[in-house]
């Protein structure tokens, strides 16, 4: 492990989360102008074995891929591959119907096409076959009118941007992560796993450590938020229920306002089978896997909105490298983290912020400082850049974080991160 000096209140923060039962497993990592000054990692990757956390142990990071699949289709764009202000369309004839016609690409990558809900409920057995998982998106019409409102497209965000992505190269996104990112970079980072990795990632849980007498059995493991409030666990109402069936018709804007007190307001979505939230949420089903989010169907199959499996150092490099620009030329890194969608969020309840595929500080992306930009991922993960400070972070854990506990060990560690600037 290595700690800078001047970063020492880091690691003081890292080892009590230890100290006080708050980990079971995870790692932390920070660049400081391009320097490694932060490499922290401690524990068990695997409760049932014992298996230690090593420097190299990966772990699935849930939303955390949103920014490495953003990334992808940005540098398609770069090459004038692929124009995010166009309708979708034009990549993807099939989409251009019931009322997605104009739908764009920046829609997909800001949350706002209207999509964040499969209609109909997605059979394990199409759990790797992304096309046609998209092929249902594209049969559908939106929720919303596009553009007039967002709403965090937990896990169809993968799937429409991965289509395009497929569309333009005939390539997935994991495969080109692995060609343009991991590979030429060194990182250890993949949207997709191969064997050797998943039989070494850590194993994701929400039990306490061996001898604790507190917390709550998580056994698969499954779900998504990525807002930092989420469970590791889908909400169980939402579980077993069919999608909800809309009147066709014009479409509606979306409700505007905020709710009064968006914590009830989320308790109510959860218990709700038919709750946006909950449709959002819970189709596909990761908990019809066995093991959920550890099953290596899961690990395997690279959903670009849900697929990442890094360690915290490579999370924090691929940041470091978009800071750098060896990624994206600057330009088109300044604009893509220029907010398109913010304020109360259809699918969430709370306030959202995004640019093209990077979350923007507001409720569900809690950082210390308005000019980070990142993503996070259900259970706590986080990566993030700030330009303004020359910081990229990865914090990775297997100890999923409860409804309401969201990612606050990564916003303890990240504040102690600019306190030590």
């Amino acid at each position: 492990m290595h700690c800078d000096p001047r970063f020492s209140s880091v690691r003081e923060v890292f080892e009590r989360h230890f100290a006080d039962g708050l980990e079971l497993g995870a790692a932390f990592a920070v660049y400081l102008d391009g320097e490694l000054v932060v490499d922290l990692w401690d524990g068990v990757a695997d409760r049932r074995t014992e298996r230690p956390w090593e420097a190299d142990t990966p772990v699935f990071a849930y939303s955390c891929t949103k920014a490495i699949a953003a990334t992808v289709l940005l540098q398609l764009a770069e090459r004038g591959l692929v124009d995010v202000t166009a309708p979708v369309a034009e990549v993807w004839p099939e989409f251009g119907v019931r009322a997605k016609q104009r739908v764009t690409v920046e829609h997909l990558l800001s949350h706002q096409a209207g999509l964040p809900a499969l209609d109909e409920r997605v059979p394990v057995a199409e759990f790797e076959d992304q096309p046609a998982i998209a092929a249902r998106l594209a049969g559908q019409r939106p929720i919303w009118r596009p553009g007039s409102a967002h709403g965090y497209h937990a896990l169809t965000y993968g799937f429409l941007v991965g289509e395009v992505v497929r569309r333009v190269t005939g390539k997935s996104v994991g495969e080109l992560v692995s060609a343009e990112i991991s590979g030429p970079l060194g990182l250890d980072l993949w949207v997709g796993a191969p064997d050797d990795v998943i039989a070494r990632a850590a194993r994701l849980t929400a039990e306490p450590p061996p001898g604790s007498e507190s917390g709550r059995s998580l056994p698969t493991a499954g779900g998504e938020s990525g807002s930092g409030t989420g469970s590791g666990s889908m909400p169980s109402a939402g579980a077993g229920s069919g999608p909800a069936r809309r009147a066709p018709g014009v479409l509606p804007r979306a409700p505007i306002g905020p709710p009064k007190d968006p914590i009830a307001a989320i308790a109510l979505a959860a218990t709700d089978p038919n709750s946006l939230m909950n449709r959002t949420m819970g189709n596909p089903r990761i908990q019809d896997l066995q093991g959920g989010a550890n099953n290596p169907v899961m690990l395997r199959a690279g959903w670009p909105a849900v697929g990442l499996v890094t360690t915290a150092r490579s999370l924090a490099a691929f940041y470091r490298s978009l800071l750098g620009g060896d990624l994206l030329r600057p330009e088109t890194l300044t604009d893509a983290i220029r907010p398109r969608a913010s304020g109360p969020d259809q699918v969430l309840l709370l306030e959202s912020a995004f640019g093209l595929g990077f979350m923007r500080p507001a409720m569900s992306f809690f950082v210390p400082s308005v000019t980070a930009f990142g993503h996070t991922g259900v259970g706590g993960s986080i990566g993030l850049a700030d330009p303004k400070y020359g910081v990229a972070a990865g914090y990775v854990m297997n100890k999923m974080a409860d409804v309401f506990a969201g990612n606050q060990r990564a916003i303890r560690l990240m504040e102690a991160v600019y306190r030590s600037l």
